[in-house]
């Protein structure tokens, strides 16, 4: 009997080392399978950048720039005839514009690390190169795949951050980059006549795709935050942590128009949680008032910044594309003049500004 038990066990010993020995083997495997796709990623984005800026510079150059789309056109029918659909026309006119747009090298040996020949595409078409390395970068901080990039592209990520940005001065206790104005809310599928609390439990019921849009690096830690205060209780909406900032991140949510007074109501959340929550080695807590609608000229003149307070819109809807796209230019041409009004009064005083911002106002009005 004893023998027999010695053997079973023996046996199982087997197994269980054989199971230990497959997954490890396996575990190579994937990890050898992954780094040679990248590799093999990296080296289709290199060539194509060099067969781009090669056709750029001496076939698309000098004298031949006249009559060169023919060439391109014949060239491509040839590489495809041979190497594949990889090299038709409108593929290889992708490599040039791509080679032209970053003639650096050290520019495209570490984004073809990281990104595919896929998410170059997507990217190509935007203007500017900062929106570019936005994307780019966002692409490598959160993972994203190509059908994710073309969602945050079509939702104006870039666009946004730099509304947000616009509200910050160069003593603004609010990191740049950090948030977005506005919010895009609209996957919680929220009815008519939806109260605060309603929003709240959109939120907390998915909040992966409450931190998808609201920015890399944010850990959720807890709604209706209760801080006593003396013998009475405040409560916060929304607590998370930012990892990279290494702050604690308040988060209010407020149906109406901005007031003044949710200012202080801010301020109380952030010395509750400066003093109780704040671990060391952390930074100092910021929040963000998540508001139906903020007269950004009040929120300007109060230096929400100032105290590490950022106030943004929330839409709940997306408009149809034409018109979210019109609504964003003119919502980023306001930050634009925002900007320089701040530009041209350096040197003036807080009663100054504050004159010249409403008579502007009562101007328009």
């Amino acid at each position: 009997m004893d023998k027999k038990k010695k053997e079973l066990a023996m046996q199982s010993e087997m197994l269980i080392n054989e199971a230990v020995l497959f997954d490890h083997v396996s575990a190579i495997i994937e990890n050898r399978k992954l780094r040679a796709q990248a590799q093999a990623n990296q080296e289709s984005v290199l060539m194509f950048w060099e067969i781009g800026k090669y056709i750029g510079s001496v076939i698309l150059g000098g004298e031949r720039a006249g009559y060169g789309k023919q060439i391109v056109v014949t060239l491509s029918q040839q590489l495809q005839e041979k190497y594949g659909s990889s090299f038709e026309y409108s593929n290889v006119t992708r490599m040039i514009r791509f080679a032209a747009r970053f003639p650096d090298s050290q520019i495209v040996v570490p984004l073809a690390q990281q990104l595919s020949w896929s998410h170059f595409i997507a990217l190509l078409p935007l203007k500017s190169d900062e929106a570019f390395m936005f994307y780019a970068q966002d692409v490598i901080d959160r993972r994203f795949g190509v059908r994710e990039l073309r969602r945050q592209v079509s939702r104006k990520a870039f666009e946004r951050r730099e509304i947000a940005n616009s509200a910050l001065t160069e003593q603004s206790s609010v990191p740049f980059n950090t948030f977005k104005d506005p919010f895009l809310l609209d996957v919680f599928d929220l009815k008519d006549n939806y109260v605060e609390a309603d929003l709240e439990k959109a939120i907390l019921a998915d909040v992966q795709k409450f931190i998808l849009e609201f920015g890399h690096g944010f850990a959720f830690i807890e709604s209706q935050k209760r801080m006593p205060i003396g013998d009475e209780f405040v409560t916060l909406d929304l607590l998370f942590f930012n990892r990279n900032l290494k702050r604690l991140v308040a988060v209010e949510l407020k149906l109406g128009v901005f007031q003044a007074a949710f200012k202080g109501q801010m301020e109380l959340y952030l010395a509750w949680l400066d003093e109780y929550e704040r671990k060391e080695g952390e930074n100092p807590p910021i929040g963000i008032i998540l508001c139906a609608s903020a007269n950004r000229k009040k929120v300007e003149m109060l230096k929400m910044d100032r105290a590490g307070i950022a106030v943004a819109e929330y839409w709940t809807e997306l408009p149809p594309k034409a018109v979210f796209e019109q609504k964003i230019k003119e919502i980023m041409q306001e930050a634009q003049e925002r900007l320089e009004r701040r530009k041209a009064l350096p040197s003036a005083s807080k009663k100054q500004i504050e004159y010249y911002l409403d008579k502007k106002n009562d101007d328009e009005e």
